[in-house]
């Protein structure tokens, strides 16, 4: 397989057009939303300029209704009506933490759900989104990774988080008003650190981020977007090259013997392998750094050799450490790490030069913290005492 070629996985991912129905425009890059409407009618000479009508009206001012496209004669808005819809995931229940996160559980096509979250700090708003319907990574330490992966997300379906998300902080600027005028975003950062592994459904994680990046439209830089990946090696670089957004990388482990527990995908691409792709990615996607989220599991990973590997590991890389606090789950079979070992952990890492911020644990109280995400429809839980043999460190 060369560095290029997708991975993918046997999994299912439900169509933009819907058999008997009009296609949702929502996740449809520029180039497939012209294509579409000249399919529909429009006359080629015309199609590049509707695109820009049309985004500008479903992206930058949130509009769903094509009725509402005062720039658009009668005629065509009824034709787009008729053709098309601007459809969004529905939301299922929306709860806000005692810190003002809020975790949002919407349903998508099939009736499936998946969790979305957003977290308000005083300079920033992050927002955590899907990319698949449970996870196939089967993480030991992860809530999300107990449950089975259903299927990847569509692009429309990753797109329509964020769209959700405005919605709900009544962010949508008013019909007319420039990018800008606005104020500061409440939404200003997405993380691709929600439900699944973004790099197993690279195809509709990359045209949502063209969407998202789209200067007439959400308008988030790539500076503001990062994706975390688990360790999909052979997409790390197709990654740098397609989408250039930060990255970050669920590290967790200093030895191949305990990531292959902790993040099972390390039997198929160990640490060695995994570093070098990580190396270059900095300079292929002019990114300033690689991120390396590490939970802190008590007697697992949190030594002081742990932190001294861990700096040996990463040299070279331009990087920092997130420290992440275990965040517990009914069944986890690990404990948090007492503060006092993050922070001698922490202070080796900043020692040898690198940022090593210790994450705040948001959202607990509503199972919406890193790590704790799991749809209500699959909550098929595993005891303790499965987990526990499966990762060998019961």
């Amino acid at each position: 397989m060369t560095a290029t070629a997708p991975i993918t996985q046997d999994v299912m991912t439900i169509p933009r057009k819907l058999p008997e129905g009009p296609m949702n425009i929502v996740g449809l890059t520029r180039d497939q939303l012209r294509d579409a409407l000249i399919a529909a009618g429009t006359p080629e000479k015309q199609a590049k300029m509707r695109v820009g009508q049309i985004w500008q009206w479903v992206y930058h001012w949130g509009v769903r209704d094509f009725e509402a496209m005062t720039n658009l004669s009668k005629a065509y808005r009824a034709e787009l009506a008729e053709r098309f819809v601007i459809a969004v995931p529905e939301v299922v229940s929306r709860n806000v933490s005692a810190d003002g996160t809020r975790k949002y559980l919407v349903r998508i096509a099939g009736g499936h759900e998946v969790e979305v979250v957003y977290i308000p700090e005083t300079d920033r708003g992050t927002l955590c989104i899907s990319s698949q319907v449970g996870c196939t990574l089967t993480c030991s330490f992860c809530h999300t990774g107990t449950q089975k992966l259903v299927r990847n997300l569509t692009a429309g379906e990753i797109v329509g988080q964020i769209m959700v998300a405005r919605d709900d902080l009544d962010e949508w600027p008013e019909p007319g008003t420039g990018t800008g005028e606005a104020g500061p975003r409440l939404l200003s950062n997405i993380v691709l650190m929600g439900m699944g592994e973004p790099l197993y459904n690279f195809e509709a994680v990359r045209d949502a981020m063209k969407v998202a990046m789209d200067g007439e439209g959400i308008s988030l830089s790539r500076r503001r977007i990062t994706l975390s990946t688990s360790g999909v090696v052979p997409e790390i670089a197709r990654t740098a090259e397609e989408i250039g957004c930060m990255l970050a990388v669920s590290f967790h482990a200093t030895t191949d013997e305990v990531r292959d527990k902790l993040v099972p995908i390390n039997k198929k691409w160990p640490i060695a392998g995994l570093l070098d792709a990580l190396r270059a990615y900095p300079k292929a996607s002019n990114s300033e750094r690689i991120t390396f989220e590490y939970v802190m599991l008590k007697g697992v990973n949190d030594s002081d050799e742990d932190a001294r590997r861990l700096v040996n590991l990463i040299k070279g890389i331009p990087a920092k450490i997130n420290l992440i606090p275990f965040n517990e789950w009914p069944g986890a079979p690990y404990e948090r790490s007492d503060w006092e070992r993050i922070e001698a952990f922490a202070d080796i890492v900043y020692k040898a030069g690198y940022a090593s911020p210790i994450r705040t644990p948001r959202g607990e109280d509503i199972m919406a913290a890193c790590g704790q995400l799991k749809s209500a429809t699959e909550r098929a839980r595993k005891s303790r005492a499965e987990i526990a043999a499966e990762t060998g460190l019961g």
